[in-house]
């Protein structure tokens, strides 16, 4: 049935339009709006083990020994019949103030052939690449007397085989930094595998920070996992919401997004708690999102802390609030500072004197569950605040179109609010014909900042969701498909938009929230219907909208034109179990090009993608022939269709 159905799809030739039936007509003769240029983007927050473990390519888990104060979990002995050793978290002997644990690894027997030592189990495994080059950064001391080689090495789970090894000497009883790399040969990639530090005679030794890190994005030092960077890049961004989320404000006040411990060498950073469950290294920091938002060729929306955390903990407007209004005045001058200023400078240190390009900050996040309602003196405080140091920034509120009117911040005009949307699928397809209609053109700047549609009959807070699939099927990537359309439509008033959550550690205990865009373990990765559905339209956009109306189907759509090429998208979902023949009518121009292409996403309602079956659902582009200002196109049943047609000129 499957190979059938891209036959008819293959084969599809347009005919001239019949009056009757399913219309879609689409006036070309002027421009209902501009498309704006940042509509298509990303947001990003450390949930399902997002950064560690997932875009922050380091291998290590619990590489500072902080994770826990109870036991270095993650880390377990190395040795066997021949050799011994323990290990325990040790506070007292700490290579800073930062990072305050150490690991003592206790070797009481070993000699060459039987050493004795510390594993690590990665995050779900390590990946072992055949012919990859490991770099490995190991702080450490030995105790007195130990005058022994340590050796590095990547080992399967079974101890039989060792696909990397390097050793190194020079331990002494001051603090030191190693650099190791480690080379594999030949082989099948796997996941079964762990990190060790063995020595090779007894003595005792201090770990302080243990790192590991693959071939990353670009070479970069600290950097991201190649190929979900290049999956984000594949979806053409045109901006980055960071650091979140609710990973922005954390559960309390304490455990917030504090910006300056994220700067500077890794082994400058300790990590704070995180709302989701687990410990953030903070190795993904504020300039890492900056970097990130560069590699994309992508502008950063930057989310501040305004003064309210998850569970509850405010600060009032005034004196109070006062400190965190400075801070992030700080964070945007280490963001867009020249150098010659403090936070510039600091920026420069760190290894990118130019500053970036930012033209919004959003001030807090969610914050309609603040309830003591004193979002609107707190937002009145940070907006002053930064206007009056940057008045060419604009302020964003998080009591967006999604919440009453009633609600929203009345002491000050917000350049942008930000609504979040999670809808299920039923919900989009009922809400998207008629959304945004009813907003003022004047009014403030809209920002979707958060959306996604869930196929499930309960929402993906309900614990039913722990049992489902990590990623949605084609019904909910449909959902995806009507909404997207009905915010291009209104895109003069929608300026961005962003799928959330991104990313997915798939492995068990790796998510807490569904659905998800892109999953992945520690060595694959894949996307979702949705994945590709926002592929489709995020790489298939023009600059002008073109107003369009259906009739007599249950087909939605959008429609927007190049004006510098005369290339015309037309974006139509079909959300029906039966293919519809869609007659297209285009005023305005006198001649299409005869051949253009279409770009289909299409299949059971249920089908969707996963590591064993990473493309059963994807895109596939087909030449369409026969186009005219009116001809009849077949939508196949539950299907995204992207038309790609020229006007002739």
């Amino acid at each position: 049935m499957k190979n059938l159905r891209l036959l008819l799809i293959a084969l599809a030739t347009a005919a001239n339009a019949n009056a009757a039936g399913p219309t879609f007509t689409i006036d070309a003769t002027h421009a209902a709006g501009k498309v704006s240029p940042i509509l298509y983007g990303l947001m990003t927050e450390e949930i399902n083990h997002s950064y560690d473990g997932g875009l922050y390519a380091e291998l290590i888990q619990n590489r500072a020994f902080l994770d826990s104060t109870k036991s270095p979990v993650h880390w377990s002995v190395v040795n066997d019949v021949g050799s011994a050793a323990r290990v325990e978290l040790d506070t007292n002997a700490v290579f800073n103030d930062q990072l305050s644990a150490s690991l003592r690894v206790t070797v009481t027997q070993a000699d060459h052939k039987h050493q004795a030592g510390v594993a690590n189990d990665g995050y779900w495994g390590i990946p072992v690449q055949p012919k990859t080059t490991y770099r490995a950064t190991i702080i450490a001391r030995a105790g007195a007397g130990f005058s022994g080689l340590a050796t590095v090495s990547i080992v399967s789970d079974d101890g039989k085989t060792i696909y990397a090894t390097q050793k190194f000497s020079g331990l002494t009883t001051d603090w030191k930094k190693f650099k190791v790399a480690l080379k594999t040969g030949r082989g099948t990639p796997t996941t079964r595998a762990h990190f060790s530090i063995t020595l090779d005679q007894p003595g005792t030794v201090w770990l302080g920070l243990v790192s590991l890190f693959p071939p990353t994005w670009h070479d970069q030092p600290n950097g991201f996992r190649q190929d979900l960077m290049q999956m984000m890049v594949d979806l053409n961004p045109k901006f980055l919401r960071f650091p979140g989320g609710n990973y922005v404000e954390g559960d309390t006040v304490e455990t917030r997004f504090e910006w300056k411990k994220t700067i500077g060498p890794i082994e400058q950073r300790p990590g704070h708690p995180g709302p989701w469950g687990y410990r953030s290294t903070d190795g993904l920091g504020l300039l890492e999102f900056l970097q990130w938002c560069e590699d994309m060729q992508a502008e950063p929306v930057l989310a501040v802390y305004a003064g309210y955390s998850l569970k509850g903990a405010h600060i009032d407007a005034g004196a109070g609030l006062e400190p965190f209004v400075q801070e992030a005045l700080e964070e945007i001058e280490y963001v867009i500072g020249d150098p010659k200023t403090k936070w510039g400078a600091q920026r420069a240190k760190d290894g990118h004197p130019a500053p970036f390009a930012l033209r919004y900050v959003e001030i807090g996040n969610e914050d309609w569950f603040d309830k003591s309602k004193s979002y609107d003196a707190r937002f009145a405080q940070f907006h002053d605040a930064i206007k009056a140091k940057y008045p060419q920034l604009k302020t964003i509120s998080t009591l967006g179109d999604d919440q009453p009117a009633a609600s929203w911040v009345k002491s000050r005009k917000p350049d942008m609010i930000d609504g979040h949307y999670y809808r299920s699928a039923d919900e989009f397809l009922r809400m998207s014909p008629g959304y945004a209609k009813k907003y003022d053109r004047h009014g403030p700047e809209i920002f979707v900042g958060e959306w996604a549609a869930y196929e499930t009959s309960f929402p993906p807070w309900d614990k039913q969701s722990k049992n489902e699939p990590p990623t949605p099927n084609l019904k909910a990537a449909i959902g995806d498909g009507v909404f997207m359309a009905a915010m291009e439509r209104n895109s003069d008033l929608i300026k961005m938009q962003c799928y959330a959550p991104m990313l997915v550690n798939v492995n068990p205990g790796g998510r807490q929230w569904r659905p998800n865009l892109i999953g992945y373990d520690v060595i694959s990765a894949y996307g979702s219907p949705s994945y590709y559905a926002i592929q489709m339209f995020s790489r298939n956009v023009g600059d002008e909208i073109l107003a369009a109306v259906t009739a007599e189907t249950a087909v939605q759509g959008c429609a927007t034109r190049d004006r510098r090429t005369g290339e015309i998208f037309l974006k139509l979902v079909n959300p029906q179990t039966n293919s519809v023949s869609l007659n297209i009518e285009i005023k305005g121009v006198t001649a299409l090009e005869s051949k253009g292409s279409a770009i289909t996403l299409a299949g059971n309602s249920d089908d969707s993608n996963s590591l064993a079956q990473p493309k059963k659902v994807v895109p596939l582009t087909t030449t369409v022939r026969g186009i005219k200002p009116g001809f009849t196109y077949t939508l196949p049943a539950h299907s995204i269709v992207v038309l790609k047609l020229r006007a002739r000129r």
